[in-house]
């Protein structure tokens, strides 16, 4: 049986537990306002370029003259997988969620006779997955330098990624991370990069003109999308860090709020247990002196 002593600084070492617990909830709420207003505003641009973009391919005839960033090389042999995660840990499931989804991907690619590439944007991304796929890993961009994330460093990443494409280092490229629902809610997502997966525009156009319009584009639709799909790139990879941004703090608020209030209940059962143990001390000690009084 523990000691009174042992009892009381274990209590303490709860308590001190509780006040970090629940000062990083706080800190999460505080920076998921701002963080989940940000995904949101980036959402209808990130949908309204693809929806653009659907609005030109659609225009291709059986997609002549299309640039290789929206028809892909021809071919699906190798797959680079895009892993955003975070850098710091005690947010839940959310880093491990994403890691698994890529993982799964990657083993399925691999028994398909696929040779898997991944890309890692994040820490945590990288550890989980180098276990098992030390060999695929080409890649790992740190982000711990970068709060809060902006288009600029999404840009550096969809460089990257295109220069690979450039160089002929993939064929389909995807992109993994987790999208923001709620705090208590984050949907782990793989999007397809490239060749880029636009919606359909069932033969409308964004512009509200009828199906047998005729439209004439100046320049022509080739040469807007060559320009507009690494664009387009550079926002679905910023829309993905959004997101995660989100994310994280919703996984992190609901991590630490679990936390604290497990602390809270072990408070009271070790209290439980100090009093319980303190109680029958003083009860033997007073046996102790009755036994002994009597002896006398």
């Amino acid at each position: 049986m523990p000691s009174l002593k042992d009892l009381r600084n274990r209590i303490t070492s709860v308590k001190s537990t509780q006040k970090i617990t629940k000062a990083m909830q706080m800190v999460a709420a505080a920076k998921l306002r701002r963080a989940q207003n940000a995904a949101e505003s980036g959402r209808p641009y990130a949908e309204k370029m693809s929806a653009t973009l659907g609005n030109l391919a659609a225009n291709l005839v059986g997609g002549v003259g299309a640039p290789k960033l929206l028809s892909g090389t021809g071919d699906d042999k190798t797959h680079l997988l895009v892993v955003c995660t975070a850098d710091r840990g005690l947010c839940g499931a959310f880093n491990s969620s994403i890691a698994r989804l890529a993982a799964r991907h990657a083993r399925k690619l691999a028994s398909e006779g696929k040779t898997v590439k991944i890309f890692t944007v994040g820490k945590k991304g990288y550890d989980m997955l180098r276990r098992q796929f030390r060999a695929e890993i080409v890649e790992n961009i740190d982000i711990r330098g970068t709060k809060p994330v902006d288009y600029a460093f999404a840009s550096e990443i969809a460089d990257k990624i295109l220069a690979r494409f450039d160089a002929g280092e993939f064929d389909v490229a995807t992109l993994f991370y987790s999208q923001f629902k709620s705090v208590i809610s984050q949907v782990p997502t793989a999007q397809k990069l490239i060749p880029a997966e636009l919606p359909s525009t069932d033969g409308k156009t964004t512009t509200g003109a009828s199906a047998d319009a005729a439209m004439e584009f100046e320049p022509s639709e080739e040469a807007i999308l060559t320009t507009l799909l690494p664009k387009n790139l550079t926002v679905q990879i910023y829309k993905a860090l959004l997101e995660n941004a989100a994310s994280e703090q919703g996984s992190r608020m609901s991590a630490m709020d679990s936390a604290t209030r497990n602390a809270g209940e072990m408070i009271k059962k070790q209290t439980q247990i100090y009093n319980r143990t303190r109680q029958a001390m003083i009860t033997k000690e007073l046996i102790e002196i009755i036994s002994g009084a009597e002896a006398l």
